[in-house]
């Protein structure tokens, strides 16, 4: 007869359960870093298009940043590991080197 499981068995439902924010923040971070990269302003007049190239940067470093705050609670680290971050800080990344180069 078997006895009961460890602990840790309803850590595949826990994974599950904690990638949810991260995965719909690095969504969200790739929404915007996709419009800053594809937003071309007709020219050096067009501060709209510049606006909202600052703005899609933003948005999308900004929530890298809570996607990395969400992983850097301890409870979620230790289910957790790099590669469910990792990808929202790299469009963080690209959004502030967009932000410095063309915005």
């Amino acid at each position: 007869m078997s006895g009961p499981g460890p602990v840790d068995d309803d850590r595949g439902c826990l994974v599950m359960v904690l990638a949810v924010p991260i995965i719909l923040l690095t969504l969200l971070s790739a929404y915007f870093c996709w419009t800053a990269l594809t937003i071309r302003p007709s020219g050096v007049w067009d501060d709209d298009a510049y606006a909202g190239i600052v703005l899609a940067c933003v948005m999308s470093a900004g929530s890298a940043a809570v996607a990395a705050v969400v992983w850097v609670v301890p409870a979620v680290r230790r289910v957790l590991g790099w590669g469910w971050v990792a990808p929202a800080l790299v469009l963080g990344v690209v959004a502030g080197v967009r932000w410095a180069t063309g915005g």
